[in-house]
């Protein structure tokens, strides 16, 4: 039987719940967000090299997401026997020690529900003809909205720099109500919303440096 497609996902869409056995035990998707960040992120097949590598580099990356209060969980289309197998060698080539939970999928109940599912690569199925999950990447903050989707096809690799940097983005604006300029980094000047008048912003920030009447930056920083 075929699949339905759920309803579309979007930015500010409430992270669909989802109970599943996973390589750490049962998660409720929710309860397992509680007042944390979280990236979920899908991944074709176990014992494959591409995943394999992104598996190790999330894995030594998560003390960073630690820090930064977001948990990490992923999610594969295989089962979690199939998971524990594969976490070994992961370990071994990667030299990782991981420990967040991987989601067992089998029948792409959840993938669906979060439209993990390339529909035009029909070559990434398994034996059986049913398709494999896609690198999908997603952002879901502690009211367990969604503030971030990335997809990438089966046959590239994710950056989990860029990842840790959207976090890095994505908190700071909410903290302190700027928007972040291309390629920022931590430490880089933000840039203040048109929305907010320069007066309101030098007495928020302090010292501002207009380009445009539209394009203001200024360095959190030099906060006063």
């Amino acid at each position: 039987m075929a699949q339905e497609r759920a309803t579309p996902l979007r930015l500010g869409s409430t992270a669909p719940d989802f109970t599943a056995d996973t390589s750490a035990g049962p998660v409720t998707f929710h309860e397992y967000i509680g007042n944390n960040w979280v990236v979920l992120f899908s991944h074709p097949d176990d014992f494959t090299p591409i995943c394999t590598t992104e598996l190790g580099a999330f894995a030594k990356l998560e003390p960073e997401f630690t820090a930064r209060g977001v948990k990490l969980i992923g999610l594969s289309a295989n089962g979690t026997e199939s998971h524990h197998a594969w976490i070994k060698d992961i370990d071994e080539v990667t030299g990782s020690n991981l420990k967040f939970p991987i989601i067992s999928d089998p029948e792409r109940k959840i993938a669906h529900q979060y439209d993990m599912v390339d529909y035009q690569d029909t070559t990434n199925v398994d034996s059986k003809g049913m398709a494999l999950t896609i690198r999908s990447v997603f952002i879901i903050d502690p009211a367990k909205k969604i503030r971030l989707i990335m997809t990438y096809p089966a046959s590239t690799g994710r950056n989990t720099a860029e990842v840790l940097r959207v976090i890095d983005a994505l908190q700071t604006t909410e903290k302190h109500g700027v928007t972040c300029p291309i390629n920022w980094l931590p430490g880089d000047d933000v840039v203040i919303p048109p929305p907010v008048s320069t007066e309101a912003a030098k007495a928020k920030f302090g010292e501002i440096r207009e380009v445009k009447p539209y394009l203001r930056f200024t360095n959190l920083n030099n906060k006063q």
